[in-house]
């Protein structure tokens, strides 16, 4: 049986994971914010464009009714019949685009380890277009420098460093283990990446916004690390 991640068992296991790091899941003030932002800025350094995790065998693959769930609402997340990936921020082209639209694009897929706050990692395939496509597509203004994700799942969200976000291994995904992704994977498309920690990853994808800014997140709100990398 799959194992489905309430708000609370995260909560408490990204607190354990926390103190084991060194901070608290508590809101962050004070001379624990400056030692996050310092630790931001460091592992900003550290990130290289250029280092790709490792594609793996479908030996390595997680049974996907063991790959964990997660969701914020108290119900698992539909998606509305009218549902469109809206695209703005400072954009030349902004835009909005059905599943079947992004499906047209060039798709990429990889078989990749995914790391949680909590202290688990599962394998799965994974399917979908580049963020680096979509930016490609509409332009970005020069002034940019954050990528924010927002979500329906009781508005779920994250904000990205840009780098991070136009990494070659960062994608919308709409397909997992060569299908369409389920709901409870974040159908119809969510984020997907080997340079984050599982709570950057936004599920039920409703927005991509690029911004010159740097904004918060549903977690990152509540105290946790900011930047995340892996």
């Amino acid at each position: 049986m799959a194992r489905i991640l309430t708000r609370r068992n995260f909560l408490a296991g990204a607190a354990a994971a926390s103190l084991l790091a060194g901070c608290d899941s508590r809101p962050v003030t004070g001379l624990l914010n400056a030692m996050q932002k310092f630790n931001g800025r460091f592992s900003a350094l550290l990130y290289s464009p250029n280092h790709l995790a490792p594609e793996l065998p479908v030996s390595a693959q997680t049974p996907e009714d063991a790959f964990p769930q997660y969701y914020i609402s108290d119900d698992l997340p539909l998606a509305p019949p009218d549902w469109r990936l809206k695209v703005g921020g400072l954009i030349r082209n902004p835009g909005v685009w059905t599943v079947a639209d992004l499906q047209r694009m060039p798709s990429v897929r990889m078989r990749v380890r995914h790391h949680c706050v909590e202290g688990w990692s599962a394998v799965a395939q994974w399917q979908g277009v580049q963020v680096s496509e979509i930016a490609r597509r509409v332009g970005l203004d020069p002034r940019v420098r954050f990528v924010e994700f927002r979500s329906f799942d009781s508005d779920y969200w994250s904000s990205w460093d840009l780098a991070s976000a136009l990494h070659p291994q960062t994608i919308l995904a709409y397909g997992m283990n060569g299908h369409p992704l389920g709901a409870e994977h974040g159908a119809p498309l969510r984020l997907y990446a080997t340079v984050k920690l599982g709570y950057k990853m936004v599920k039920y994808l409703t927005e991509v916004n690029f911004l010159p800014e740097r904004t918060g997140g549903y977690w990152e709100d509540q105290g946790y690390d900011w930047f995340a990398g892996v």
